[in-house]
């Protein structure tokens, strides 16, 4: 099976569509051996920041000379994003999943997986776990998909688990109350792993706690470690003391997801050298080549992408955003959403810091139309802009005023598609 055989029949388990529960996924493992049981796995959830908390990590790992996994969902511009290994030596930064094991993958499992009728995530998972396990990497680091108690990487039991934030999110599923949710990532936690929380609500911590104390596990909350002074955080453990550090990512709460990072693999591993964590913190997008926070894809004129989709972090960027709104003559918005996301609240908060608010779509199953963003925009008062064609819209605004500013934000899907055309286009 070629490879794009391989990912046409991947993407087709789309349909299946998001199936809760580990029931599949343990079924499909236990075929495969169960290589989740070999690995040293460092676990994330959370409502924001898990991404950029795990890439954080992995840097970090890196940086003391370890083989890195790094799982994390969804991609930008290729599947292979998603499964990468970053290396133990200094030289060699990463390497993607390579094509020629996603289509042995798929061919050889191909009858199990329609019998079965597993999901696209599913599959995905077990392919990152089996991946891993036969790199014979020293850590792996997993980003859950969605929630955490029934989501398909919850098999693990991992030496670290951590929770990043907790906000509303994805209610339909996860329930509609931060204590409901904070449940649900708090089954992340297993015995003796040791657990890290970044800034949560007092309810979701009490939650978090209470799965401490019943299953014996230290927990470690960010609050106990930070002190902030205006737009200064220092980070100060009995071993390490962070405090001028060189943040890549754009962003005062990216520096929470840094510090979180920190505290992880050196409360879990025992590694105290400031420099090496530092470094890792430093080095993440050549380690890691995270994309999509805060990420300025040109300048003059600017165009940022964010992956802000939900209000908390639409909350994150704009904090960082209106620090420079005012340079910019024009100020353009381009927005997207999922269907399950709070689309009418994050558009109340975009609404006063743009000129022009554009909405588009994907080819997405999950993904809101242009009509259902234009309703929702309608029914608040806004004025929005239908775009059909982004890719056409962006190219001719790289044309334009160089004083002028676009900022594409929502979805990571929405962002990911978007590269990967304009990618596409330049090449042709």
């Amino acid at each position: 099976m070629d490879l794009e055989r391989s990912l046409n029949k991947l993407y087709a388990l789309h349909t299946f569509g998001i199936k809760l529960g580990l029931e599949n996924i343990q079924k499909f493992l236990n075929y495969l051996g169960n290589p989740q049981q070999k690995l040293k796995a460092f676990h994330i959830a959370g409502s924001n920041g898990k991404g950029s908390t795990a890439s954080f990590i992995a840097s970090i790992l890196k940086e003391f000379h370890f083989k890195v996994g790094l799982y994390t969902s969804p991609h930008f511009v290729r599947f292979n994003e998603r499964i990468q290994i970053l290396h133990s030596e200094k030289k060699l930064h990463r390497d993607e999943i390579p094509d020629e094991y996603i289509a042995e993958f798929i061919s050889k499992n191909e009858k199990f997986i329609d019998e079965q009728k597993l999901t696209f995530f599913e599959v995905t998972t077990a392919m990152a776990f089996k991946y891993f396990y036969e790199e014979k990497v020293d850590y792996a680091v997993i980003e859950t998909g969605l929630g955490g108690r029934l989501d398909a990487t919850n098999v693990l039991n991992p030496i670290a688990a951590v929770i990043t934030s907790i906000s509303l999110e994805h209610t339909n599923v996860l329930g509609d109350t931060i204590e409901q949710i904070a449940s649900e990532k708090a089954a992340i936690i297993k015995k003796n792993a040791k657990v890290f929380t970044g800034k949560l609500p007092d309810a979701a911590h009490k939650i978090i706690e209470s799965r401490c104390n019943e299953l014996g596990c230290e927990l470690f909350p960010i609050q106990d470690f930070i002190i902030e002074k205006g737009n200064m955080l220092e980070l100060y453990t009995e071993e390490m003391e962070l405090d001028d550090w060189t943040m890549p990512l754009k962003g005062h709460y990216q520096k929470y997801n840094a510090a979180l990072a920190a505290i992880a693999v050196s409360k879990t591993l025992d590694k105290d050298k400031d420099g090496t964590i530092s470094h890792g913190i430093k080095n993440v997008v050549t380690n890691t080549g995270i994309q999509g926070r805060y990420e300025f894809y040109l300048t003059r004129p600017d165009i940022i992408f964010d992956s802000a989709h939900n209000p908390e972090s639409v909350e994150h960027f704009l904090s960082e955003f209106i620090k420079e709104k005012e340079k910019y003559g024009k100020k353009i918005l381009l927005f997207g959403a999922m269907k399950d996301k709070a689309v009418r609240e994050m558009l109340q908060m975009l609404r006063n810091f743009f000129n022009e608010i554009h909405v588009t779509t994907i080819d997405f199953e999950r993904a809101s139309s242009i009509e259902e963003l234009t309703a929702i925009s309608n029914e608040i008062n806004l004025s929005v802009i239908p775009e059909k064609n982004p890719i056409k819209f962006i190219s001719e605004f790289e044309q334009g005023n160089p004083g002028n500013c676009l900022v594409v934000l929502g979805s990571m899907y929405l962002l990911g598609i978007i590269k990967s055309s304009i990618m596409k286009n330049k090449i042709a």
